[in-house]
């Protein structure tokens, strides 16, 4: 197993946002005071047209930092080398900061579920994990984040909790971790645990960026659905992250639905609000 550190290139800090398609001209034509963004990478490994040409003309203005959906890095499938290629090729034209994608699979036998499935936390479930993940790094050339998953149904046969299997996994591959808060926050009410205790489970070090978004609730169940605004609980939890990590730069998403900029521009600074703070 290669646990090889790559350092990022440039840097990123404070509260930045998701790039959305509908925000581009806003963007570009008023600059505004956002830090740095996140792009969707799987929208923009064609190789041409509009958008990977509006995708360059905003990194030129900010920092930026891709996050896919592609990579299936829970699955028995063999990793997509073609897949992978086309990330490269990306990762090399925009320069991103970080590249990030999930603990969870969205492919298996070639077909592609273009969902974010979970995992149960085995030994042999984190041996596949684990080496998927030195493949993409080593295909990449540098280190990756993973994110951790929001879940609705626990499996019975788990070897471990998540935290758990989320530490082994960055010990033993040398990721880094993108801790989605809202995440954290929907699973332990879905199945009952500590959020906090999660929290304390991770390695500090290893935290090198952080999510917010939106959930909904369904009667008995949160759903993770990136469409609204970040919930009292989840800021409430934020600020408690921040306490146990440190001022880590944090990204709001908003996905399904997505307001007028100003919103968006508004929960950012209400996140950099807690970072000022925690510093």
């Amino acid at each position: 197993m290669n646990k090889t550190q790559w350092t990022p290139t440039g840097e990123v800090s404070g509260a930045g946002l998701g790039l959305r398609s509908n925000h581009y001209q806003h963007i570009l034509d008023s600059k505004p005071d956002v830090p740095w963004f996140e792009l969707l990478s799987d929208n923009y490994m064609s190789g041409g047209g509009l958008p990977i040409a509006r995708a360059e003309a905003i990194r030129d203005l900010y920092p930026v930092t891709l996050h896919g959906v592609g990579m299936s890095l829970g699955s028995i499938d063999p990793l997509n080398l073609e897949y992978m290629k086309r990330l490269k090729l990306l990762v090399d034209r925009l320069e991103p900061v970080y590249v990030s994608d999930h603990i969870a699979w969205v492919s298996v036998d070639g077909k592609y579920t273009h969902d974010l499935l979970p995992l149960p936390y085995t030994l042999e479930s984190k041996q596949v994990v684990v080496d998927r993940i030195s493949q993409a790094q080593e295909l990449l050339g540098r280190q990756i984040l993973v994110e951790n998953p929001s879940s609705y149904l626990a499996f019975n046969f788990s070897d471990m909790d998540e935290q758990v299997f989320l530490t082994e996994v960055v010990a033993e591959s040398g990721c880094g971790i993108l801790l989605d808060v809202n995440n954290v926050y929907v699973s332990s009410m879905n199945h009952g645990f500590s959020a906090e205790a999660y929290l304390m489970g991770l390695p500090k070090e290893r935290v090198k960026e952080i999510h917010l978004a939106g959930y909904e609730q369904k009667g008995s169940y949160l759903f993770d659905t990136h469409g609204h605004r970040v919930h009292q609980p989840v800021w409430e939890l934020y600020q408690k992250t921040l306490e146990l990590f440190g001022a880590v730069p944090t990204l709001v998403e908003w996905d399904t639905d997505v307001p007028e900029f100003e919103v968006l521009q508004g929960e950012a600074q209400k996140a950099q609000f807690y970072l000022d703070k925690a510093r």
